[in-house]
């Protein structure tokens, strides 16, 4: 069965990136532009993984992090943090949040395939 992918990105180029590099690599994708969106475009969707931007406007992705893992349905789903903003002590706060993966923006095509094949589940 297709693994489906969650991508919460407001950058058009980077969203469509994600996009493009997870559906030639055979995944479903639910692209989500508007941080307001996420918790409940997941529940409807239940993906396998959501990749979620840090630095959306008007909410942050460690929040929408802690809401999900607050949630029953979304607490399950591992979450892959991207963010442009690497600053010391940014990996262990979003972890601490629930995520179960960190890169930082620019991201490689292999390392972030790599990422992503190592969170979903078996």
């Amino acid at each position: 069965m297709t693994k489906r992918i969650m991508v919460v990105e407001d950058n058009d180029l980077n969203r469509k990136l994600f996009y493009d590099v997870l559906k030639a690599n055979g995944f479903d994708v639910d692209p989500v532009a508007d941080g307001h969106l996420v918790l409940e475009t997941a529940r409807a969707a239940v993906p396998d993984l959501i990749i979620m931007d840090i630095q959306l406007p008007g909410i942050s992705g460690v929040d929408l992090i802690a809401a999900a893992q607050r949630d029953t349905v979304l607490k399950a789903i591992p979450v892959l943090a991207v963010t442009a903003f690497a600053a010391k002590g940014d990996e262990e706060r979003i972890r601490a949040a629930g995520a179960s993966g960190y890169l930082s923006k620019p991201v490689s095509i292999i390392p972030f395939m790599n990422a992503v094949k190592d969170l979903l589940p078996a």
